[in-house]
């Protein structure tokens, strides 16, 4: 990759000449950018909009994706577990249909890739590459056979569960909530997927996985794993994000976390914060079951602004995980179009360069900077392929 060349060629020089030498934005026009999570499928490609052109809502599309330098997006494929638990296998199936109509009809921008060969060979052509990842394991409903024919159609990654439980694998949302120590975890069957998805040479994504599922796969697993847009339990103590004793397994294992870009995961007052910014707002408590979605929407602009988590929440998060896992370990996974609200800056996609800009205030080098944004994510894509 041409890109990739030219900043291993730069790696080298001291952070001074790069920063002082170019500024952020060609810093981060030469990197190789990989978004290992985005949910513009069902959020705006599956509802019929164009994301060929600039949309006035959401957090994505083609022509803001190549104003933030990204060259290679994760699209999230993704059906609500409790709503979709016969049927999710064709619901899958015509999200991948739309993708792909998306990107026929946008050939000159964008391509799809199924291996890594295939990113190197898009990327030659300037045009982002698009990968598929399966957020939910009720998509397979349970059959080996289908998660082989979403193989074959794209998917590089499976997202084990979502906020429910499937058959063979517990979710962090409801072990966290009394479940019985007994029906934590992977299933025999629940391994048997695990094997079969290493024989594929297809990524096990651990974000919204149980504690216990996620030490039955890293038990199970013979490849790398890859937790694909969660945070530091220890900065934010929500279920999504991992303990520290999680990340120790995961260095060990030699996997990735990609962070996730969403407030309520970076900032444990985010939530406190919206709820009086909208009591500021319209002059009364919301409603307890009014959910933050909903609250933030409500908002206007310059009030969503103020509810959002400082950039430096995610800053520090990606510190945190470097000091435990190591550079070589970390990774981004937005979850744009899938959240409400993410950090001050980075309101969509065409903001990639402040993140870049960021890591550069806080001292890391342009070769640290390449790992974090795309060289890690693609290390161990490859390293499952083999």
């Amino acid at each position: 990759m041409i890109k990739h060349l030219f900043v291993m060629g730069l790696s080298m020089l001291p952070l001074s000449h790069l920063a002082y030498g170019q500024n952020y934005r060609q810093i981060h026009q030469d990197l190789i950018v990989v978004d290992g999570h985005n949910d513009v499928i069902y959020a705006s490609i599956f509802q019929g909009r164009d994301i060929g052109q600039r949309l006035n809502s959401g957090a994505t599309d083609l022509p803001r994706l190549k104003e933030g330098g990204v060259d290679v997006q994760v699209f999230a494929v993704w059906s609500d577990d409790a709503k979709w638990k016969t049927g999710a296998f064709q619901h899958a199936n015509a999200q991948i249909d739309a993708l792909e109509k998306m990107i026929t009809a946008n050939s000159e921008a964008i391509a799809l890739a199924k291996s890594s060969g295939d990113i190197d060979a898009i990327l030659k052509t300037g045009k982002i590459a698009a990968i598929i990842g399966v957020e939910g394991g009720n998509m397979i409903e349970g059959s080996i056979d289908n998660l082989i024919k979403l193989h074959e159609r794209g998917a590089k990654y499976l997202t084990l569960t979502w906020n429910y439980n499937v058959p063979w694998a517990s979710c962090a949302a409801m072990e966290s909530d009394k479940m019985d120590p007994k029906e934590k975890g992977l299933t025999d069957h629940g391994k048997a997927i695990i094997k079969k998805m290493n024989e594929l040479g297809m990524l096990v994504d651990l974000s919204h996985g149980g504690e216990q599922t996620f030490y039955d796969v890293i038990a199970t697993s013979n490849k790398p794993i890859l937790v694909s847009h969660s945070n530091a339990y220890r900065l934010c103590p929500h279920f999504r994000n991992l303990k520290d004793e999680q990340l120790a397994a995961l260095k060990k294992n030699g996997g990735v976390i990609g962070v996730n870009f969403y407030s309520g995961f970076l900032d444990p007052s985010y939530e406190t914060r919206l709820r009086k910014i909208y009591r500021r707002q319209f002059g009364r408590e919301a409603d307890p079951k009014l959910s933050t979605w909903s609250m933030y929407d409500s908002l206007p602009k310059e009030a969503q602004y103020e509810a959002d988590a400082p950039m430096d929440k995610l800053l520090d998060h990606i510190d945190y995980l470097v000091k435990k896992v190591g550079v070589d370990h970390v990774a981004v996974g937005s979850d744009f179009d899938g959240i409400e609200s993410s950090p001050q800056g980075l309101e969509d996609v065409s903001k990639f360069p402040l993140l870049t800009k960021g890591l550069l205030a806080r001292g890391y080098n342009n070769a640290a900077i390449a790992k974090i944004m795309g060289q890690n994510f693609l290390r161990i894509l490859s390293e499952n392929e083999k």
